[in-house]
């Protein structure tokens, strides 16, 4: 990853729940407090970088809308850029407000960039720690961020900096205050599976769950089979996966139903629930009157540790 990469993805994702919250109606997710983690400058600089790029996303909108930018911008950001990350975002923490109540204590978030579930949920400040993973540059980024928006930083978040994606190690989260021999811990993992190759997301995963008891758990994301052949409405899954080449970080992997469930079984993980685009589609985007909608090839996992 090369330097300022990582904090610029987690820019460009904080913009995207920005614009969720500021603009769309209903919410899918409401991250109302990444606003004050992204400057006015920042939010300006981004749409128009967006805004100027939209013949690489499609030319026949571009031509249509060129004398109304807001609109360019609008599509976008709900068809390209937000879809995905606003889904399994509500799924994600869904989910993980229910595992609380059924004794997880510990949250662990792999590559958690501009995250603010601490921010957004202080009342479960004596209930759960969580452990934010990511690159050293992101971290640092975050902390700037912090600083500048006057947050405190609360008592049971716990900043640990590690390319995961490279090697992981449990020596770093004990050392931040991390118990795995007998508390039940969440984990998630977004926006990452497909960046690593089949290899690297068994061991991650496989090291993730080796020493976790019995009930912890996991909400990932996967790019099935049709990844690489699928063009997708107005051509966004084939623009995804050349703008993840153009920047550096080309897509590694997409997994069959069958392969993604042999990767978790190996680690002693049965999946409790699986969600296919169809039914992302159904749960979170169902009769909207924008652009929103699921994008095609991609499916949300919750698995536990048997």
């Amino acid at each position: 990853m090369k330097h300022n990469e990582s904090s610029l993805t987690s820019l460009i994702s904080a913009f995207g729940r920005v614009y969720h919250s500021k603009y769309d109606t209903p919410k899918i997710f409401d991250d109302f407090i990444a606003n004050n983690l992204i400057s006015n400058e920042e939010f300006s600089t981004i749409s128009t970088n967006l805004i100027n790029g939209i013949e690489f996303f499609n030319k026949d909108i571009g031509r249509r809308y060129k004398d109304d930018p807001k609109e360019v911008l609008k599509w976008i950001t709900q068809v390209q850029l937000s879809p995905t990350p606003l889904a399994r975002s509500a799924y994600c923490e869904k989910v993980l407000l229910n595992e609380i109540t059924l004794g997880v204590q510990q949250y662990v978030i792999l590559g958690a960039g501009l995250d603010t579930f601490c921010f957004r949920y202080p009342e479960l400040k004596n209930r759960l720690e969580i452990f934010e993973i990511d690159h050293p540059t992101t971290q640092k980024f975050k902390k700037k961020k912090l600083a500048n928006a006057e947050f405190d930083i609360p008592s049971n978040l716990h900043f640990v900096s590690m390319d995961f994606t490279a090697t992981f190690t449990y020596q770093d989260l004990i050392n931040a205050g991390f118990n795995h021999d007998n508390k039940k811990t969440f984990f998630s993992l977004l926006g990452v599976s497909y960046y690593l190759n089949k290899e690297e997301n068994a061991n991650l995963i496989s090291d993730l769950f080796a020493a976790m008891p019995p009930g912890s758990s996991i909400v990932l994301d996967y790019a099935d089979e049709n990844l690489f052949e699928e063009k997708g409405l107005f051509n966004r899954v084939e623009n995804m996966v050349k703008m993840a080449t153009a920047s550096g970080e080309p897509m590694k992997s997409n997994f069959t139903y069958n392969e993604i469930e042999n990767i978790l079984e190996r680690s002693g993980l049965l999946i409790y629930e699986h969600l296919t685009p169809t039914t992302i589609n159904e749960l979170y985007f169902r009769n909207r009157t924008d652009y929103l909608s699921a994008f095609e090839t991609i499916h949300f996992i919750h698995a536990v540790k048997k």
